[in-house]
């Protein structure tokens, strides 16, 4: 079974599991056709997270296709003398771009546990983006909110997305023969296509020469990217093993942090649309969010080892607070570390991602979270794809409160992120859910809700996607407009909740094992398609 965000990237990766191929094969085709189809939210202009399930010898791994900062940023990189940028002025053009990371993470973990070749693994987007695709509506929404203050400015993004100064409209059959052409090269070369030579050059120079916030990469940069394998974070909640990604993504630690936070209570006692519930939610959360602010980052630069805000006392300390008839309130980062002296960064992350979730004839799972970050990234294309606006996932300020702010931009470094993708093992060891989601940083909300739906509430994966969202990231609780939970609002208000009622576009994609089935996932919410058989 594949689930994707896209139909054409669906049945692209199913097409590989029926040539024998395994789950991280079916994720690079799923790849290459997002890039073509949904290229407003991941691309080979962008980086992953890639959680790998090995079935036969029951190992998880993880690779770290993150991008990575150029050498030459600093510490005002994103400042105006003493200000931040606006977050707005700061995406466009290649200051926000950092060395994608995607692409060559696949290739790693394809080397690995690939079956195909790998150049058998980009036919079916090689032919799309020669013959055509239909363009779907949420992409020609997008384009037309005309939100992104680049896509129009930059002379590639303009002709491709707003072709004769028109949006590109939904229903269009869209050719991308640029785009066929750097996939016909990767097929043939592998991903040193993209990190030397012609296409690398092109990539620097489209930063670097950018009308809007030239950036200052390298082909050293690019050369010098390199994948990191990391240990997994996992964790037991209740009779479950909850397994995700490491820093600098922040959502193995803050998902397990959510869940274990609401363990001492009898969760499925309550309904998931319940005050109750949904308030003893919104402290965990807010808890989690205090603490992913003020202490997670990237690890090879922190120093700082994840385990103390994993530890059972320390979030059995934080989670005494919590009850259902408590009063919200802001909470306050915990302190897990001795003697350390740390600011919480303000950083902005949008929902535009998309997540991957696929298994195997042979039990092997691929849970993958792809991104450029904001909708069509930084604006920036080079041969048929956008890259990304990953840098302004740091915090701007780099010193607050005359403290150091551990997403800080420096050199190589990696930007703190959201994406969360997760596996969950029975207590025999089985593989029992793959999963994940896009939504910026409410990724660790989405994921953690949909988990408590299955694990604690019995509903089967595509039931827990489709209950109504909440949120809360240490601000206001988000409830999801147009959905019954609405009604919460004003119960929630009296229990100290400042409450705003709004879109919120999770696009989670998941796959149950369940009794030799597999239950596929997919949120109604955007256009994503469980294929399998």
């Amino acid at each position: 079974m594949v689930v994707a965000a896209n139909p054409y990237a669906s049945e692209a990766g199913k097409h590989i599991l029926e040539q024998g191929g395994s789950a991280i094969d079916a994720a690079v085709a799923v790849q290459a056709m997002l890039t073509l189809v949904e290229p407003q939210s991941s691309g080979l202009g962008g980086g992953a997270f890639i959680l790998y399930w090995d079935n036969k010898n029951k190992r998880l791994h993880t690779f770290d296709g993150r991008e990575m900062a150029p050498a030459a940023v600093d510490p005002n990189w994103f400042m105006n003398g003493d200000k931040p940028m606006g977050w707005l002025e700061a995406v466009v053009g290649g200051k926000s771009v950092g060395v994608p990371g995607a692409v060559k993470a696949l290739e790693v973990a394809q080397q690995k546990f690939g079956k195909l070749p790998w150049n058998a693994l980009f036919s079916d987007a090689i032919s799309t983006a020669q013959n055509g695709f239909t363009v779907s509506p949420r992409m020609a929404k997008l384009v037309a909110l005309d939100y992104h203050p680049g896509l129009k400015t930059f002379r590639d993004s303009a002709a491709y997305f707003f072709p004769g100064g028109e949006p590109v409209k939904a229903g269009t059959v869209k050719q991308n023969p640029a785009l066929a052409k750097t996939l016909k090269g990767l097929a043939q070369q592998g991903a040193d296509y993209m990190y030397t030579g012609e296409l690398a050059e092109k990539i620097v120079a489209t930063v670097n020469n950018a009308s809007i916030n030239a950036g200052r990469m390298t082909l050293d940069d690019l050369a010098g990217y390199k994948v990191v394998e990391r240990e997994p974070v996992c964790g037991d909640y209740r009779v479950y093993r909850i397994c995700g990604m490491a820093p600098p993504s922040s959502g193995g630690v803050n998902v397990f942090q959510l869940l274990k936070m609401l363990e001492p209570q009898t969760l499925s006692q309550y309904t998931p649309d319940s005050v109750a519930f949904v308030n003893m939610f919104a402290q965990a959360s807010a808890k989690t969010f205090a603490d992913r602010e003020r202490y997670i980052a990237d690890t090879d630069f922190t120093r700082m080892p994840i385990e103390p805000l994993l530890a059972t006392d320390y979030l059995g300390e934080r989670a005494k607070g919590i009850a259902p008839d408590r009063k919200w309130e802001v909470a306050q980062a915990g302190q897990p570390y001795a003697n350390v002296r740390l600011a919480a960064g303000v950083s902005i992350e949008q929902p535009n991602t998309s997540h991957i979730s696929i298994v195997d004839k042979q039990g092997n799972a691929v849970s993958m979270t792809t991104s450029i970050e904001f909708m069509f990234g930084s604006g920036l294309m080079v041969e048929g794809f956008l890259l990304n606006n990953q840098l302004t996932d740091f915090s701007f300020q780099s010193v607050k409160d005359q403290a150091l702010v551990p997403n800080r931009v420096e050199p190589h470094k990696r930007p703190r992120s959201a994406m969360s993708p997760t596996m969950v093992f029975a207590p025999d060891g089985q593989l029992e859910l793959v999963v994940g989601s896009p939504g910026g940083s409410r990724i660790i909300s989405y994921v953690a809700q949909t988990l408590i739906g299955v694990l604690d509430f019995g509903l089967d994966i595509q039931q827990a996607i489709n209950l109504p969202k909440v949120t809360n990231r240490n601000d206001y609780t988000a409830l999801e407009k147009g959905t019954p939970i609405e009604r919460l609002q004003s119960p929630l208000e009296q229990l100290g909740h400042p409450v705003k009622i709004m879109d919120l576009n999770s696009g989670l994609h998941g796959i149950q094992l369940k009794a030799g089935k597999l239950i596929g996932g997919a949120d109604p919410r955007r256009e994503g398609l469980a294929a399998g058989e």
